[in-house]
């Protein structure tokens, strides 16, 4: 069985946000389709595009996987209802869990479906910081540089990220 290694973003901001995306988590091995061979910190993230809404609690994980990319897009999408997700009324907007395809492998895919490397995930303080994590040095496949550049030289200042303190 051929594998392949993906990237995918985690976050929520409805409910017990951590327990969502740690939810989430376990979901996307479930299947014993995919394993789960790196993860990042947990992170407060202030919302982007639309920011009238609650702080997101934002993650990443590294996967091993059977799936192939559309396979994988539609079991995460999946994951999602399953959690109590539904449509999107507000682009950007609140939501129990957010799980999306940042890399697979180094292809890329641009259809009415899917679009990998994730279109906005450079411009993402809140899914650059989590990758970096992960493997700063991972390079994006069209834009050519490195996760910890990408961080480095992001423009917009104001997307706040700082590290999830656990209460023990």
């Amino acid at each position: 069985m051929e594998k392949h290694t993906a990237y995918i973003s985690i976050g929520s901001n409805i409910g017990d946000k951590l327990l969502n995306c740690r939810k989430g988590m376990a979901a996307i091995t479930k299947s014993g389709r995919s394993v789960i061979t790196g993860q990042s910190d947990y992170y407060k993230t202030e919302p982007v595009d639309y920011t009238d809404q609650d702080w997101f609690v934002n993650s990443a994980v590294k996967i091993e996987t059977a799936l192939d990319p559309f396979q994988l897009f539609r079991e995460l999408k999946a994951i999602e209802k399953e959690t109590g997700r539904t449509e999107d009324r507000i682009k950007y907007g609140p939501r129990i869990l957010d799980l999306d395809i940042i890399f697979y492998d180094d292809i890329v895919i641009n259809s009415s479906k899917l679009i990998i490397p994730h279109p906005e995930m450079h411009k993402r303080r809140f899914v650059l910081k989590p990758i970096c994590d992960i493997d700063s040095k991972l390079v994006h496949p069209v834009l050519k540089m490195d996760m910890q550049y990408l961080l480095n030289n992001l423009d917009d200042k104001h997307q706040k990220v700082v590290q999830y303190c656990f209460d023990y």
